[in-house]
């Protein structure tokens, strides 16, 4: 089989790759997309809980999110497609002893431009029932709320294709070496060549890159989504995350999704749910949300995916110090959904130009582990 050629090479065809994708093929450059699974958006898109959210501690976060969201909520009319955009909102119920850095950032997402409110525990106590003992505020972001992550990577690769952009699937990046001017790529489905190689392969962009000779650390962790029952009355509760547990929920249709870290699990590709995880989950929601002692569970509808987390909790963005022709856009610990839309761009500028130029992505280049920099996100569910 002849070498494939192409002016870059993704990997991965999730909806970060996908939406970059896009973006490259969009300035006329032709672009080749490898996917190691059977299908496009079947690993951590897949399993996302599906949430977008402003509400983040840093301006750089902020930005990602808010401009993404933006992107989504225009997609009809930019693009004819709906993403599934639902302004559900997000409510974070915030205990007195985080109250004081919490509060800085809201005053930081006003600046940036970002709608969010401020609620006293008893106003919160309209849009959700909850134990107020140890919360001090609550607070909501009104664009805040939930897309359509597999319909969003299908819209933007349809469009990529449109451009001239190549999709392999079932195409596992085996190894890559830089020669001269180019990486050449060894896959299950044969070779590839492209002077840049962008590897958006998520909870598999740690192993990608160790491939390829690097060390991006990324690695994947499970996330357990429990799913109730039908619930006997009619509810919209936006995605609500008590910061004291990291409990959160939303409603979906005439259920509840349900999710709570396990700290104390460590790295791995397990992707079943954990069912020992339930009673700690259920715990944590019924001491802040009593009434949900009287839900259903469906277990049949409950799943596991993959958060891809990096040691300080962001994403790895842009190029490496010291490696030709290598874009990472990989390690976004749970927020990759609601950043995929700007990140897209910021590499598309990264490629093109050398360097984001519409917004400083240094916070999140690779080089920040090295220089040991104290972790910039406090915002982390």
């Amino acid at each position: 089989m002849s070498t494939r050629s192409f002016d870059v090479l993704v990997v991965g065809a999730g909806l970060v790759g996908a939406a970059c994708a896009f973006r490259l093929a969009e300035q006329g450059l032709r672009v080749g997309l490898i996917e190691a699974l059977d299908a496009p958006a079947m690993g951590s898109t897949a399993k996302s809980a599906a949430g977008v959210r402003v509400q983040f501690s840093t301006e750089a976060n902020i930005r990602l999110s808010w401009e993404s969201i933006q992107e989504y909520e225009a997609f009809p009319e930019l693009f004819g497609e709906d993403v599934g955009y639902r302004p559900i909102g997000y409510l974070l119920l915030v205990p007195q002893t985080d109250w004081e850095p919490h509060h800085a950032a809201v005053a930081l997402q006003h600046r940036v431009g970002v709608p969010v409110e401020v609620l006293t525990p008893e106003a919160a106590q309209q849009l959700v029932a909850f134990d107020t003992t140890g919360i001090h505020s609550a607070t909501f972001g009104p664009k805040d709320g939930v897309v359509d992550p597999h319909g969003a990577t299908m819209a933007y690769l349809g469009m990529a294709r449109q451009r001239g952009s190549v999709v392999h699937v079932a195409t596992e990046l085996i190894s890559a070496e830089r020669v001269g001017d180019v990486w050449r790529v060894s896959t299950t489905s044969g070779a590839f060549e492209a002077p840049e190689v962008l590897n958006a392969a998520g909870a598999w962009a740690g192993e990608v890159a160790r491939r390829a000779g690097m060390d991006v650390p990324v690695a994947p962790y499970r996330r357990n989504v429990f799913v109730t029952g039908p619930l006997q009355r009619e509810h919209s509760y936006p995605l609500t995350v008590d910061l004291t547990t990291g409990l959160w929920f939303r409603s979906e249709g005439e259920r509840l999704i349900i999710g709570m870290s396990n700290p104390a699990e460590p790295a791995g590709f397990v992707d079943t749910v954990d069912w020992g995880w339930l009673e700690p989950t259920l715990e944590a929601a019924i001491g802040r949300f009593p009434w949900m002692e009287e839900v259903t569970l469906d277990r049949r509808a409950s799943w596991a995916g993959y958060y891809e987390i990096t040691p300080d909790h962001s994403p790895i963005l842009g190029r490496p110090a010291g490696v030709e022709g290598w874009i990472n856009a990989c390690g976004f610990s749970g927020h990759g959904v609601q950043q995929a839309p700007t990140v897209a761009r910021l590499m598309t500028e990264e490629l093109l130009h050398g360097r984001a130029s519409s917004l400083n992505i240094d916070e999140f280049r690779l080089e920040r582990f090295a220089a040991k920099a104290e972790r910039a996100e406090r915002h982390i569910i």
